[in-house]
């Protein structure tokens, strides 16, 4: 397919994503340096975000840590307090050329007066596993942020919210070619129309049911009203971690340290 090339724009050289060349070290800084740090000013902005209009705030971030990036969920209070971060465990495909390797210690469902709030990022959601360990914390907004825009992600978040008896809350990106740098270079084209990432986004119930979305018309907000005892109804027939466990045959560890590379003993 092509697309045409507009005479106001630069047509940008597209470079092998994780080329070790000098242009592609460039790139490499460029994303770097326009990564967040946790802390820093970049959170105290959300966090302000977040207490201006009252609401509870979960965005992904690039996080940057040391010299190293990683995909990083970030969450925030209505009171404009940072409540702390989920890191993601699997970087996919090539995203494991520029993003680093979460660990158990950012696996966070926190208890706010909404519901149990919890993140899990794009792919991570095809890890059984995972998804075990937040249902076993009891998760009941299940938020799943993602790039993912194929006509097969809808099917895996009913998925997921029939699994964990929980509400899903799935945000997809809609960006077209404008949204980026005119250098960027994309093997899309150049027309600033042009549509990259389609959106997608959905709310599910706890019986897989859309309470809005999926969305592929363009940048939207949903809106639903979600009632909690829709998910107690749900484990009526159906509870993963509780009467339709057996743990007698299946059991789960996981290890929530920090795993740190260099831990200084204390003499």
């Amino acid at each position: 397919m092509c697309f045409p090339k507009l005479s106001s724009r630069p047509t940008p050289k597209v470079q092998t994503f994780g080329g070790r060349t000098p242009e592609g070290r460039e790139e490499f800084r460029r994303y770097f340096d326009s990564a967040v740090d946790v802390p820093g000013p970049a959170v105290d902005v959300l966090a302000a975000t977040a207490a201006e209009n009252g609401v509870h705030l979960v965005i992904g971030v690039i996080e940057r840590d040391g010299g190293t990036l990683y995909c990083t969920v970030l969450f925030f209070s209505p009171a404009g307090e940072y409540l702390g971060k989920h890191r993601k465990l699997m970087p996919t495909a090539s995203e494991r050329l520029v993003w680093g390797f979460g660990d158990g210690s950012t696996l966070p469902v926190f208890d706010t007066p909404l519901g149990k709030l919890g993140a899990v990022i794009c792919w991570e959601n095809y890890m059984p596993l995972l998804r075990m360990a937040m249902y076993s914390k009891g998760i009941q907004l299940y938020c799943a942020p993602t790039a993912d825009d194929r006509d097969t992600w809808f099917s895996s978040m009913q998925h997921v919210a029939l699994e964990g008896r929980c509400f899903v809350l799935s945000a997809c990106q809609f960006t077209r070619r404008s949204d980026f740098p005119d250098d960027y270079g994309t093997v899309a084209g150049n027309d600033p129309e042009t549509i990259l990432s389609r959106g997608g986004s959905c709310i599910i119930d706890p019986l897989g049911q859309a309470l809005a979305g999926p969305n592929f018309d363009g940048e939207c907000i949903l809106r639903a009203e979600l009632d909690l005892d829709d998910i107690t109804r749900a484990k009526y027939d159906f509870d993963v971690v509780g009467h339709y466990a057996r743990p007698d045959v299946f059991r789960l560890t996981v290890d929530e340290r920090p795993q740190r590379p260099v831990d200084e003993a204390d003499a």
